[in-house]
C-alpha cells in the first residue's frame, strides 16, 4: 500500500499482535512511542460509535529528532512519526507509516531532505520486519 503521504501493508497478524510487533520493530530501529491513541475507544466514548480497532502511535527516533530540531526548531509541528494499526470491517489488519519525505520536504532545506531518507529508511525497515 502506498499513498502520497504514507506508505504500509496488510499484516497477516491479529491486531493485538502487529501492535506488539510494530512497537518491537519501531524500538530495533531507535524509535520510542511517545504516544498512543486509541482511536476506536475515543469514538466510543465520545460519540457512542462504534468502529474496528485502530490506533495511531506517534514514533520518536530522539537522535534524528535532535538533527532535526537543530536544523528548523520549528520542525516540531511536523513531528513525530504517526504510524497507524487498524483493522478493517472484513477483520483485516493494516500497518501504515507517514512518509517522513512527504511531510519534511515541506521544511525545503537540504539538511531535512536527508533527515527525511533516513527516517523512511528505517520505518520501511520496521514495515518489513513485519509479516
Amino acid at each position: 500500500m502506498e499513498i502520497r503521504y504514507g506508505f504500509g501493508k496488510k499484516a497477516v497478524l491479529d491486531f493485538d499482535s502487529a501492535l506488539e510487533q510494530v512497537v518491537r520493530a519501531l524500538q530495533s530501529e531507535g524509535f520510542g512511542v511517545l504516544t498512543d491513541i486509541d482511536v476506536a475507544a475515543t469514538m466510543k466514548k465520545k460519540l457512542n460509535a462504534e468502529m474496528p480497532p485502530y490506533r495511531i502511535l506517534g514514533a520518536c527516533n530522539p537522535p534524528l529528532a535532535h538533527r532535526a530540531l537543530q536544523a528548523e526548531p520549528s520542525i516540531g509541528l511536523l513531528l513525530p512519526c504517526n504510524v497507524v494499526v487498524r483493522q478493517d470491517e472484513e477483520g483485516s489488519v493494516h500497518v501504515e507509516f507517514i512518509d517522513p519525505a512527504a511531510v519534511l520536504d515541506l521544511v525545503n532545506k537540504p539538511e531535512i531532505s536527508l533527515l527525511a531518507i533516513e527516517v523512511r529508511q528505517r520505518l520501511e525497515r520496521v514495515l518489513a520486519a513485519l509479516p
